[in-house]
């Protein structure tokens, strides 16, 4: 958990789609609280046509001995991630099947600004099991 206290607060979210130009500042907002001792709840909402809103749920796994998130929006979406906090990256990944068929593979890497108010982070995708293409960045902006 002493980990994760990077990330508790309030986060604005700008988007850039691959030769798109930044979203700058839509309201779209995350937030990271504590949930008990062992898990995080992270929220989002994202006023965007497209853009889901949704929740997921961050803890440690001891049997698979990583950090998972169990992510879930609007639309119905249930996937799970291994995830890492270390040395200011942030990484999320989803290679196995989970709630969802896996038809394709993601993977994140966001990088914390040395302030730690910033976190600039790249989704990538893979839909034939071998070649990863940019979908979209992130920016995350402190706020609280």
């Amino acid at each position: 958990m002493n980990d994760l206290r990077i990330l508790m607060g309030e986060w604005s979210l700008e988007m850039t789609v691959p030769g798109g130009k930044p979203s700058g500042d839509v309201g779209a907002r995350v937030t990271f609280e504590p949930m008990g001792e062992k898990f995080v709840l992270e929220r989002w909402t994202v006023p965007v046509p497209g853009a889901p809103d949704g929740l997921a749920v961050i803890g440690y796994d001891e049997g698979r001995g990583t950090l998972l998130q169990h992510y879930f929006d609007e639309r119905g979406v249930a996937r799970v991630y291994e995830m890492s906090l270390d040395n200011g990256v942030w990484t999320l990944e989803r290679m196995k099947p989970d709630f969802s068929p896996l038809d394709f593979t993601q993977r994140f890497k966001g990088t914390f600004s040395s302030d730690r108010r910033t976190i600039e982070g790249r989704w990538e995708i893979c839909n034939d099991g071998a070649t990863w293409e940019h979908d979209f960045d992130l920016t995350y902006r402190r706020l609280s």
